[in-house]
């Protein structure tokens, strides 16, 4: 039976851990606590000053800044964060926090664990293709739609948040993120790399897949090359950008039929490098993916012509088109984290239930047509729709649109980021702000919102209140009075039948 070894970490805290080495990543060893409670990760290789002024800053300065602040305790949910630095036979160590239960498959791949991934950490990479997806994971491990909606937005929360403290993770991946689509929950590991502009560089230029055009281009060029692109921010927003489309298309945007040279490492740095194209650039269709080439568990995801991105709806197709065609080589163009949460939480918002209890994604984003169906099943849409459209006020008795919709389908809540434009869905919600204040129910052949706790709803079509545990029918047209607030809504209703 393995020991336990008992030392005292820099700060002077007692850590324990069992000598037996449970996982090995490309620079550390990682070892159990004998409560498993966390873990202990030791690198192999010798570190440097710099390296451990770096740890040092994050599991002080940048874990103070981050976690000690007024909602810090939001974020720990998040990030697998390091908590301080350890010391053991010559070797530079790290105590992380083991990753929390529903980060490991319970169920695994299909056919008895085919691939043998029962009991491992639910790295990202499981769940970003369309053959993983179509034939290799259990059916319980796989979520829907809707739930990977939300992992984006997790990630994207704390991508921004990173970027606020003026920090680079500089190798955002599948294989640094994980995520379980079951709960929508996501995680980002990995954290010891942290780049801080001018004073901490990065220790690798990123993960096959992820890392920007700009970096790839100039790997060999020297490091001190002023030419030499490195990892920061604005690389991180592109693979932000390329996790969330992967995520929702389970496909590579820039991974199409394009060769450039038959030598397939070079083939490989010019099509992800200085010549990456978006594989459903509009204009140019030179990396259209060739389909006689793709396997028939990728399909229907991985062909464009089937499944293309705007079935990701308006807000997402516009900055797909930013990342991926103005700002592919153009960092300065592509959006942030905070763009990104701001377009998941609107097209959150468009999204309908399937009604085919077959469809695996059982969720949709409303297309604005009059006839709308699932894009993934084909199942058209039947009932009375209700489309809400939002208005708020600027000045006193005047209502502008704010280019958002609400759709609407049974046991569906309000919320006060709906009521009022100055509140924002984000982690700063009071656990008071994020109770529902109403709900849409089906009843007797209509649609109704039933108020919950809403001082000024009102019915400004019929002009009358609508008092806490009353309703109000959503009929074509209709104008409802959410808040008197500054910043308060108008609804007009929209019906579309089918």
């Amino acid at each position: 039976m393995a020991k336990t070894v008992k030392i005292k970490a820099n700060d002077g805290s007692p850590v324990e851990f069992v000598d037996d080495i449970i996982g090995a990543g490309g620079m550390k060893d990682v070892y159990f606590s004998p409560d498993k409670s966390y873990v202990v990760a030791f690198f192999r290789d010798k570190q440097d000053f710099r390296a451990k002024e770096r740890l040092e800053n994050i599991t002080h300065l940048y874990k103070e800044k981050i976690f000690n602040q007024p909602g810090g305790e939001y974020w720990k949910d998040l990030y697998c964060w390091p908590t301080k630095i350890v010391e053991y036979n010559g070797k530079l160590g790290l105590v992380v926090p083991t990753y929390q239960k529903h980060f490991f498959f319970s169920k695994g791949s299909v056919n008895n664990d085919f691939l043998g991934i029962k009991g491992k950490e639910k790295e990202g990479k499981w769940f970003a293709s369309a053959k993983n997806q179509n034939k290799f994971l259990a059916p319980e491990e796989k979520g829907d739609w809707f739930k990977y909606f939300q992992v984006c937005i997790r990630i994207s929360r704390a991508v921004k948040r990173l970027h606020a403290a003026g920090l680079a993770h500089s190798d955002l991946s599948y294989k640094n993120v994980l995520i379980d689509p079951t709960s929508g929950s996501a995680s980002i590991i990995d954290i010891d790399g942290l780049v801080v502009p001018g004073k901490f560089p990065p220790d690798v230029v990123g993960t096959p897949d992820f890392i920007a055009p700009e970096v790839l281009s100039t790997t060999k060029l020297k490091i001190d090359d002023p030419a030499r692109k490195l990892p920061n921010i604005t690389t991180d927003r592109h693979a932000l950008a390329v996790l969330i489309y992967m995520y929702l298309l389970y496909r590579h945007p820039l991974r199409g039929g394009k060769v450039h040279d038959l030598d397939s490492a070079k083939d490989e740095e010019l099509s992800m490098g200085s010549k990456a194209l978006f594989i459903e650039h509009p204009a140019d269709k030179s990396n259209r993916v060739k389909v006689r080439d793709l396997h028939p568990s990728q399909l229907p995801q991985s062909d464009p012509n089937k499944i293309p991105y705007t079935v990701c709806g308006p807000y997402l197709k516009a900055l797909f088109d930013r990342a991926f065609i103005d700002g592919l080589h153009d960092p300065s163009k592509r959006p942030s984290a905070q763009e990104w949460e701001d377009a998941l939480l609107k097209t959150v918002d468009l999204m309908q239930p399937c009604q085919n209890p077959k469809c695996w994604h059982k969720w949709f984003v409303f297309d604005n047509t009059t006839k709308p169906k699932c894009p993934f099943c084909g199942t058209e849409y039947k009932g009375t729709l209700p489309i809400l459209n939002l208005y708020s006020s600027r000045r006193a008795g005047t209502f502008t649109p704010d280019n958002y919709r609400l759709m609407v389908y049974n046991n569906q809540y309000l919320y006060l980021w709906h009521v009022n434009r100055n509140i924002s869905a984000n982690e700063k919600l009071t656990p008071e702000q994020r109770k529902p204040v109403a709900y849409f129910v089906f009843h007797q052949n209509q649609w109704l919102l039933i108020n919950q706790r809403l001082p000024d709803l009102e019915d400004k079509t019929e002009g009358k209140k609508i008092p806490v545990g009353q309703a109000v029918a959503l009929t074509d047209g209709k104008q409802i009075l959410l808040s008197k607030e500054e910043g308060g809504r108008l609804i007009i209703v929209q019906l579309v039948k089918n």
